[in-house]
């Protein structure tokens, strides 16, 4: 092989390294039961829904997405299309604890009466105060139809939906490399475990790795240089 093509495996293979070590995740996501206990017009009532919490990036915050896998509560009548209001509470935990308030569109289509209702998609946005691992939780979830309200309360005490690790805009003081809240202040600093941690780390080794390689193409550039000159001059 020639000494211009095991330079450029070199240089190739730290990279390669490099890229694969940084790309380790930086959030944790889980479907958690929530066991909710629903007030409702017509007395109380129950039901236990899994629930997923996702994020995308948006400007300088999140974009949150709740979504609910079963019906919650029902109606003894039926809700016609657009007559049901779902909206949520997240509770934010962690670094910067707080709330963030989502909620989606009305049914689409005609609720029966005496069926669990399906609640849409609830998203709102989370921008992070300070910088810190933060978690997001499942909170008081609220139906509003036909002038009526129903509140829904976890009563299970579910753990986190959602971990992230996430950097306040321009940088705001934390205890880590993650997010805040938006809201009232309630919880507490997280532990540091789990993969939020590994993937840290593993930027950091991919980092080193990344140098090294560098490090080991310059001296196989300069050993090739000497090699050359001492030929010459033979």
């Amino acid at each position: 092989m020639s000494y211009q093509k095991r330079t450029a495996l070199a240089l190739t293979s730290a990279l390669a390294g490099a890229v694969v070590l940084m790309a380790a995740p930086a959030a944790h996501a889980a479907v958690v039961d929530v066991d909710y206990k629903c007030k409702t017009p017509i007395g109380d009532k129950s039901a236990v829904s899994p629930i997923d919490i996702k994020s995308v990036r948006s400007g300088s915050g999140y974009r949150l997405t709740m979504s609910f896998q079963k019906g919650v509560s029902s109606s003894p009548v039926e809700l016609g299309k657009g007559a049901m209001n779902p909206s949520a509470v997240i509770e934010v935990g962690g670094a910067d604890p707080g709330r963030v308030q989502v909620s989606g569109p009305s049914n689409s289509a005609a609720i029966p009466a005496n069926t669990p209702i399906k609640i849409s998609d609830l998203s709102g946005t989370y921008t992070p105060k300070k910088s810190g691992k933060v978690d997001f939780t499942a909170g008081v979830l609220t139906i509003k139809a036909l002038g009526t309200t129903t509140t829904c309360t976890p009563a299970n005490n579910p753990g986190p939906s959602l971990r992230l690790d996430v950097t306040a805009a321009g940088g705001g003081g934390g205890t880590a490399a993650g997010g805040g809240g938006n809201d009232d202040p309630a919880g507490g600093q997280l532990p540091k475990t789990g993969p939020l941690d590994s993937a840290v780390a593993l930027g950091t080794l991919g980092g080193t790795v990344l140098l090294t390689g560098a490090a080991g193409v310059l001296w196989l550039t300069r050993r090739g240089q000497r090699q050359g000159a001492g030929a010459v001059g033979h």
